[in-house]
């Protein structure tokens, strides 16, 4: 049976992963994920990509979540990184180099391993992110700090963390794309990490850890492909 969860209030893509990311009114999706998502990454020295942590794939580099990165005019490669200020910078795997302090890394565009942490596709809702405001009051919050790729908004009286009983169902956005979602992120120190206007906040980690089990969002693969809009219902079933 369709249940409707909710309307996309915001579409969000990260052309450079653990950059911030760029605002879309309409983004394609294929069955990688949105198109030129986390496409490409800050790779250093021993093969593992720039992220907010480390592991076996990922090397903490404290300081990219200052940067952003958009394609230019929607299209084209590579993508461009802005600087701290929000300007283009002329080459970015020098400007990477100076801004890191680190002369092993480069950008660059994904190849045999994957540059996402988890699956490709996250989903928020406006529900479990109130909560997160209302849990840490004192902390500026919004959706910057769990990196979607959509926030949905969700009606009145939506409980939060809703998104977990989406886990193990299909859902339509918009007109043609279906999803699977099969988990939730499991969440590390990168949502307390500063960026641009949001401070260091600790403490918006140690409440999703003390509620719920540090995990946060819906992941999911992509079924069909299609295009996604701004408004578009996010349908489930």
């Amino acid at each position: 049976m369709a249940d409707e969860a909710g309307v996309i209030e915001r579409l969000w893509r990260y052309p450079i992963k653990s950059t911030g990311g760029e605002l879309l009114q309409s983004v394609q999706v294929d069955l990688r994920g949105l198109v030129g998502d986390r496409l490409y990454a800050v790779r250093d020295g021993d093969g593992r990509f720039g992220s907010g942590k480390n592991t076996r794939r990922f090397r903490r580099m404290d300081g990219l979540l200052h940067l952003s990165s958009r394609f230019a005019d929607g299209a084209g490669e590579p993508p461009e990184l802005l600087d701290t200020d929000g300007r283009v910078v002329a080459d970015p795997t020098t400007h990477l180099r100076v801004h890191l302090g680190r002369d092993d890394v480069e950008l660059a565009r994904e190849g045999a391993v994957s540059h996402f942490d988890q699956l490709p596709v996250s989903v928020l809702t406006t529900a479990t992110l109130d909560w997160v405001r209302r849990a840490v009051p004192d902390v500026p919050v919004d959706e910057r700090r769990f990196r979607p790729n959509v926030l949905v908004r969700t009606p009145p009286g939506t409980p939060p963390f809703v998104e977990d009983t989406w886990i193990g169902r299909a859902a339509r956005l918009g007109a043609t794309v279906r999803i699977d979602f099969q988990r939730s992120s499991e969440r590390c120190v990168m949502t307390g990490q500063a960026q641009r206007d949001l401070p260091h906040a600790p403490a918006v980690l140690k409440a999703i850890a003390t509620a719920h089990d540090n995990r946060l969002d819906a992941l999911a693969t992509v079924l069909t492909p299609g295009t996604v809009r701004v408004g578009d219902p996010l349908v489930l079933g």
